[in-house]
């Protein structure tokens, strides 16, 4: 089975403004960036509630966790909220302005306004690379844009894979790209 193509920091930013242009702007555009700031598979990003990433208050939680039911697999896992990811958070909650008290709702939810299933929440990962004509991309690209980019810049195989919530390191090397830039780069250090 062919790997989720990797995206650039332009192709990432392309289809992010493709989907603040379209219908539901805020809620695409955060699908997007819990996949690329947070390594989420697309199951856990639509099983998201409200009180999964907001505090009592509406303050986005630093470290968000997921229950075995959310995850892949039979384990929970912990998910480090970024500064950059803290932001959108930040900001979706301001635009939905309803989200305090509403702990048990879905983050996200589609246009019938329940949960998204892991495979409707897919198809709109799949429409919105289409409409920014980002050829082999899938609702897998952002995860494992992040993983390759944390690799890329250093961080230790152990936190990757701690990161991504995978059991075996070979899981976690599967993701991760490698271009002749970097193998340019790499032979240079010698």
């Amino acid at each position: 089975m062919k790997q989720a193509k990797t995206l650039t920091v332009k192709e990432f930013k392309r289809v992010l403004a493709v989907a603040k242009a379209g219908r539901h702007a805020e809620r695409n555009a955060l699908a997007l960036c819990l996949s690329y700031y947070a390594g989420l598979r697309v199951k856990e990003i639509a099983s998201l509630t409200v009180g999964d990433v907001y505090d009592t208050s509406g303050n986005v939680k630093e470290i968000v966790t997921l229950s075995a039911s959310q995850t892949k697999g039979s384990k929970g896992r912990v998910v480090i909220v970024s500064k950059k990811l803290a932001i959108v958070l930040a900001d979706y909650s301001k635009a939905q302005n309803k989200l305090l008290g509403q702990a048990y709702r879905p983050l996200l939810r589609s246009q019938k306004g329940a949960a998204f299933s892991g495979n409707s929440l897919c198809q709109v990962f799949s429409k919105l690379y289409a409409q920014a004509a980002i050829d082999g991309a899938s609702s897998h690209s952002g995860r494992r844009t992040f993983i390759t980019n944390l690799a890329h810049k250093g961080v230790s195989a152990k936190v990757l894979m701690t990161l991504a919530g995978h059991q075996h390191m070979s899981t976690t090397q599967r993701y991760i790209d490698v271009n002749d830039a970097m193998l340019k780069a790499a032979v240079e250090l010698v």
